[in-house]
């Protein structure tokens, strides 16, 4: 059975254009990352648990934010890894700049015996969709193009 995970594509509207508000995966691996390495906030789930609650609580563990109203389920995507993903889009407008994400621990520098914490996170921002879609995940862009088509 395939991984899944769900997570929130929040979206605004600036000066008449569509924003979407994106992740930065926090780690060494990703540091130097930035074009085809952002994501929307998710995390995985079992069978069984409800995607929106998972989508929920994966903004909250990921940024410290937290957003209610009217959310609409886009298609699932399968990433490259084959990870399908469960999106929900919701309009709301955050502060990207007051993220606080939780951490994880890992050995770094590689085989060097000590164990380092890193955020999940390190930073989020909003982006316009041209932007989006070289920013974000290739894998992911299929759902800037549900958001466009459902607005």
């Amino acid at each position: 059975m395939a991984r899944m995970s769900a997570g929130l594509l929040i979206h605004r509207t600036r000066a008449g254009a569509l924003e979407v508000l994106l992740v930065h995966p926090g780690g060494p691996f990703w540091a130097k990352k930035d074009d085809g390495a952002w994501s929307i906030p998710k995390g995985e789930y079992a069978e069984g648990e409800d995607p929106l609650a998972v989508a929920k609580r994966e903004l909250e563990e990921e940024t410290g934010l937290s957003v209610d109203g009217a959310f609409v389920k886009l298609e699932p995507i399968r990433q490259r890894s084959g990870k399908v993903v469960t999106a929900f889009a919701i309009e709301a407008d955050v502060d990207a700049s007051r993220i606080t994400s939780n951490t994880f621990e890992m050995e770094w520098p590689p085989r060097s015996g000590r164990k380092q914490h890193f955020p999940e996170v390190d930073r989020a921002a909003w982006f316009a969709i041209g932007d989006a879609r070289v920013k974000l995940l290739a894998s992911q862009v299929p759902l800037l193009d549900q958001l466009t088509r459902a607005r």
